[in-house]
């Protein structure tokens, strides 16, 4: 997968992480699967293009992340924080979005991203 830079936009600053971008298909099937860590200042991009409903799960899933839906414009829906590992409950986006950002379980709290503060990338509009 390729490595990109993306920008968190937060009421306590800027955080830039480093991302992997899930753009296949197999990638995105795949995504944090089998992980046993992540860096708080690291993550995954599933980007969908289109606005549409999107869903996740975790199986074989073995570290709780953080969910973070993100809208076409780059602001943040929704998180769903601390998933739980190696679950198959279907996690919704509850809305139309056109990204999701994996995180380390706890790690939207920690970097202070909440829903309605930004997120900047190439795949969003308005960077």
């Amino acid at each position: 997968m390729r490595l990109e830079r993306l920008t968190l936009v937060t009421a306590s600053g800027e955080r830039t992480i480093e991302i992997e971008i899930a753009e296949s298909p197999e990638d995105k099937m795949r995504g944090l699967m089998f992980r046993t860590s992540l860096d708080d200042d690291k993550g995954m991009l599933f980007p969908y293009g289109d606005p549409q409903e999107v869903t996740m799960w975790m199986r074989n899933t073995f570290i709780p992340l953080d969910m973070v839906f993100i809208r076409g414009d780059g602001t943040v829906h929704r998180i769903e924080a601390r998933t739980e590992p190696m679950s198959e409950r279907i996690i919704a986006s509850k809305g139309k979005v056109t990204a999701v950002l994996e995180l380390a379980g706890g790690a939207a709290e920690r970097l202070g991203l909440k829903a309605g503060d930004k997120v900047r990338h190439g795949v969003f509009k308005g960077k």
